[in-house]
């Protein structure tokens, strides 16, 4: 294998992925309308069936915005392209220093967002209405005056852009010519120019009819209450769709390759003709030969038998047994679900006897560790036996009625100064209001219970108050 091979093999790869990636879409779309399902699908395929097509046909929203669309295409063409013819020309009369500032200017539609050129038309029109004191059923705010005039400030330029390719390879001297010889610039427009012009002219309404008809940024503001094609299938993606929708792009695939197709054959049928005038000019044919009709042209023949015979196969494979297909798949379908309700059911009984058992297991485990419970089992709890019994807060506050048993001074350490702390003698004895017991004396505490409250000893003493106040009884 030489690199040469290696060059034409990776050419032909190239080549192949790209229109795969380029025509793929269209071709899965195609399938998707043929097949019986009630979404656009190709896999998996159901029955063969021309039912959507019935479907698209008694849509009328969808109708609706198809003719919206074509309407708005023609009168989108109508405006755009005499703009873009205008500047063309324009662009060829001015002067040099000027050319750049010129074309910068009117190609710059081109750079502006869609969204910015909806509303800034709306806005735009909306004040010139009120300018005017125009109703809102006036011209101003008609869906379709205002997205014919947004489209075509910018596809103008697309349209411009055609034409100034095409004036790039026109001799100016036959235009000289043609004054010279006494024809007026109009004359010279008509039968010079606007021949020459004639390609550039059906590419440009072409250019500008695709352009309209698929737009949906500018249109969607433009449109108001109205609807084009574009606009409904957007709305309509968002609710959901039907192989409907994968009909209608059938049908406008087969109108392009048609028109493609007629296109070429038109075209080679001028250069033939072109040809034999000049080989009648230079002398080498007497006249002209005389070409076939259009219509036994074999390109045109091959066209139309291929278009016959591909709605024909559709038409009948699409309407032959297949009542009997959906019964089918209906049924296989019906079965498939049983099925799988049935191996979810067996799935969820196996799942509760396996929890069931897990229970069971756990239940019986706790129940032996109950029953089999020994000394060991609480180790090193020996010292916290008696955390929680209430003989503890008694022997602490010593408001226990029986008898309380002598507390070990181990278990006193570091308690001594707290052991009346609760005493309700303390309050008496530091006020000095403590009355007499049952031995007519007061309650006599030791030395070493008051250290640190000689000199409070009175503080709750009610004397205190009129001593302060003056007004002592």
């Amino acid at each position: 294998m030489t690199s040469d091979h290696v060059r034409k093999a990776f050419s032909i790869f190239f080549v192949l992925g790209f229109f795969t990636y380029l025509f793929g879409p269209l071709i899965i779309m195609s399938f998707t309308s043929f097949n019986s399902s009630s979404f656009p699908r190709m896999t998996p395929w159901e029955c063969f069936t021309v039912e959507w097509f019935d479907v698209l046909t008694k849509d009328d929203k969808i109708l609706d915005g198809l003719k919206n669309s074509v309407f708005i295409g023609i009168g989108v063409v109508s405006l755009a392209v005499p703009m873009g013819l205008a500047g063309a020309l324009m662009l060829t009369q001015v002067k040099e220093r000027v050319r750049p500032w010129y074309y910068t200017i009117v190609i710059s539609p081109i750079l502006v967002p869609g969204v910015v050129l909806g509303i800034s038309t709306l806005l735009f029109w909306d004040r010139i209405g009120s300018m005017f004191g125009a109703d809102r059923n006036s011209l101003f705010y008609d869906g379709f005056f205002l997205t014919i005039i947004g489209q075509a400030t910018f596809i103008s330029a697309y349209t411009m852009l055609v034409f100034i390719s095409r004036l790039q390879r026109f001799d100016r001297d036959q235009e000289d010519a043609a004054l010279d010889l006494g024809a007026t610039h109009v004359q010279t427009f008509r039968k010079i120019l606007l021949p020459f012009l004639k390609p550039a002219i059906a590419s440009a309404c072409v250019l500008a009819f695709l352009a309209s008809f698929e737009n949906y940024n500018t249109t969607v503001f433009t449109i108001v209450t109205e609807s084009t094609l574009t606009t409904f299938l957007a709305a309509k993606v968002r609710h959901g769709i039907n192989p409907s929708i994968s009909a209608l792009a059938v049908i406008i695939v087969v109108i392009t390759i048609f028109g493609a197709a007629l296109h070429e054959v038109l075209k080679r049928r001028e250069l033939v003709a072109e040809k034999n005038a000049m080989l009648v000019a230079s002398g080498k044919l007497s006249n002209r030969k005389t070409q076939r009709s259009f219509i036994f042209e074999p390109a045109v023949l091959m066209i139309l038998a291929i278009f016959v015979s591909g709605i024909g196969t559709a038409y009948f494979a699409g309407t032959m047994g297949v009542e009997q297909c959906k019964a089918d798949v209906l049924a296989e379908k019906k079965r498939v679900t049983a099925q799988k309700i049935k191996e979810l059911q067996e799935k969820n009984k196996a799942r509760q006897a396996a929890q069931q058992e897990e229970a069971g297991q756990s239940q019986s485990q706790l129940q032996n560790g109950a029953a089999t419970t020994d000394k060991s089992d609480r180790a090193g709890t020996s010292n916290f036996n008696s955390i929680f019994s209430t003989g503890n807060l008694q022997n602490q506050t010593g408001t226990d009625d029986e008898p309380k048993a002598e507390i070990e001074e181990p278990d006193r350490v570091g308690t001594e100064n707290f052991n009346s702390i609760f005493s309700t003698q303390n309050l008496q004895d530091q006020t000095g209001a403590a009355e007499p017991d049952n031995d007519g004396a007061g309650s006599v505490e030791d030395e070493s219970s008051r250290v640190g409250t000689e000199n409070f000893n009175s503080i709750f003493a009610p004397t205190n108050l009129n001593q302060q106040t003056g007004s002592d009884n």
